[in-house]
């Protein structure tokens, strides 16, 4: 018989104790209550945009046309490209910094944590202008694409380098002892005991670290690089149509990330490792 995959434990089970019958009439409540508003929220603002004319078809009968979408598609492949790119980048980039913070050699570690704490802290935007303008004035010609990808790489590589010395940190340290006491080196005990361990516990998170990464990709303006973003602005100076431009790739944002997360949800499933929410 085939059981089911185990519930995803919320932050309120890791939190609090499991809510009493009257704590869960008030939460029913609140929960009511809270959807009402939202939804008077959300019909005060589509009547603002009635009031305001947003909802004219001249805003919205472009959508209608296949080069619109076309045009969109392009610029979602173009965010897809970055986005894979600078997830992988930042894989190996974060992996290779971790092994170098736990590798028991100071000088290396050192630095090791120096360039993470340096990467975790700065914004990818910064990054991004550094690229842009500062690179070039040395000789260092890049196309857009790698001016764009690089920063968010690098961005992502250092909250990485953190997820993956999580992992480690979360192996049994009887483990590491019964390595070495059958004369593994310290070498073959990571590769061979912690680092596949560590990498099946932080499978989750690293999937969903892509999420930033995809958001990351959004001031592709600043280099010109056409995704779907940059696209979409080439699209409302063309039709004058702001809130319908931006509300459709707000809506195509939120399906890619939400696409993202399940994605991590699923993996954690099929791995057997417990999730908060």
């Amino acid at each position: 018989m085939k059981t089911r995959p185990p519930k995803p434990q919320t932050m309120r089970d890791a939190l609090y104790e499991a809510p009493g019958p009257r704590t869960r009439k008030r939460i029913a409540l609140g929960t009511a209550v809270s959807a009402v508003l939202v939804l008077l929220g959300a019909a005060a603002v589509v009547w603002q945009f009635y009031v305001t004319g947003q909802l004219s078809a001249r805003y919205w009968s472009f959508f209608l046309q296949w080069t619109t979408w076309r045009f969109l598609l392009q610029g979602l492949l173009g965010t897809v490209q970055v986005a894979a790119t600078a997830g992988v980048i930042a894989l190996v980039l974060g992996l290779l910094l971790m092994l170098g913070r736990t590798s028991g050699v100071r000088p290396l570690a050192a630095a090791c944590r120096v360039v993470t704490d340096f990467f975790r802290g700065v914004p990818s935007l910064l990054l991004i202008y550094f690229f842009f303008l500062v690179v070039p004035q040395y000789g260092v010609k890049m196309p857009s694409f790698w001016m764009l990808t690089l920063p968010v790489a690098l961005a992502a590589s250092g909250v990485l380098a953190e997820v993956f010395r999580a992992g480690v940190n979360a192996v049994p340290r009887g483990q590491v002892e019964a390595a070495k006491s059958i004369g593994l080196s310290p070498a073959r005990t990571m590769f061979k005991i912690v680092l596949p361990q560590a990498v099946r516990y932080v499978i989750p998170s690293l999937i969903a670290q892509l999420v930033v990464v995809v958001k990351d990709t959004t001031v592709a303006y600043v280099v010109s690089y056409p995704d779907l973003m940059q696209n979409a602005r080439v699209l409302i100076t063309r039709y004058d149509a702001l809130v319908s431009m931006y509300l459709v790739v707000a809506v195509v944002y939120i399906l890619i990330n939400y696409a993202i997360n399940r994605a991590s949800v699923y993996v954690a499933h099929r791995t057997g490792v417990k999730i908060i929410r």
